[in-house]
């Protein structure tokens, strides 16, 4: 029998799936999520779990992405579970160490997924991560702070995002899905 976090993710991969009926990643999540114990540990080699978050200003106007250090790119907020099977708690989790914000909140179900080949650098292979992302609100102030990880951030227009050719294909959907669902 399944523990109860792995059941819960499992659950929301499911109701994800029903929601948003031409969403096929669910499935592939969840036969991921079935296919080994260690998951959600950055040490199975073929892959592991992530959370991210869509973190938005409390307007929902826009979006605040960070240019990645290690991909060089810019991307969502968040990170390895590292055993954290609650991928919610994750994405917050590493909204806050990202950005230094506080008082951030988790809407309830997921938002997106995506899964995306992580190229090897040094001693790591490459390997898949099964993203699975949140809105997180930004409800108190929206002066963030650089991280390590991160070579800058910036608070980005979501309209902008869904229309930037040059947007990275995930941040552009997660912009169109947004802007449908606040349309």
């Amino acid at each position: 029998m399944p523990e109860p976090c792995t059941r819960d993710l499992g659950d929301a991969l499911r109701h994800h799936a029903q929601v948003c009926q031409h969403e096929s990643a669910a499935e592939v999540f969840l036969r991921f999520l079935a296919s080994a114990p260690q998951v959600f540990e950055r040490s199975h080699a073929p892959g592991h779990f992530t959370g991210s978050a869509w973190l938005v200003s409390a307007d929902g106007e826009r979006v605040l992405l960070t240019h990645h250090r290690k991909l060089g790119r810019w991307l969502q907020l968040g990170g390895h579970a590292d055993g954290d099977t609650d991928l919610a708690r994750v994405a917050l989790r590493e909204a806050e160490e990202e950005s230094g914000l506080r008082d951030l909140t988790v809407e309830p179900g997921i938002f997106d997924l995506d899964c995306h080949l992580i190229p090897a650098r040094g001693a790591v292979a490459a390997h898949w991560h099964y993203d699975v992302r949140y809105v997180v609100r930004a409800t108190g102030s929206e002066a963030f702070a650089v991280s390590e990880e991160s070579l800058d951030l910036a608070w980005r227009p979501i309209r902008a995002i869904a229309q930037d050719a040059q947007a990275d294909e995930s941040l552009r959907r997660m912009a169109r899905r947004w802007l449908a669902r606040e349309g």
